[in-house]
């Protein structure tokens, strides 16, 4: 069975960094996806589609796929880049050869 494993990313509705710094572990879909022909929401045949594992860790994660016998690939994990700004900075006037030399 193949598996993946990665870090998701924080939500964008929000600004907090709450539940983003959990590793997922899920599986790859082996079935393709299909409409059903009553209601037609999609509909998978293979029901692992829908398990997702949290772990604290990516060590933890990477050791239950090896425990199990998954193959899986790792995502590696966004960093977050913060550029430091000061509240003053939006009202500064910057000069278009200054700006071009940053």
């Amino acid at each position: 069975m193949e598996a993946y494993i990665y870090r998701p990313n924080k939500s964008v509705t929000q600004s907090g960094l709450a539940k983003s710094g959990q590793w997922i572990l899920e599986c790859k879909s082996t079935t393709a996806r299909v409409p059903e022909p009553l209601m037609g929401w999609t509909s998978c045949g293979d029901t692992l589609d829908q398990v997702h594992l949290k772990f604290d860790s990516l060590d933890a994660a990477r050791a239950f796929a090896d425990k199990k016998r998954f193959s899986y690939t790792v995502f590696p994990a966004h960093v977050r880049r913060i550029k430091p700004r000061n509240y003053g900075d939006n009202f500064c006037y910057i000069s278009p050869e200054d700006e071009k030399n940053t």
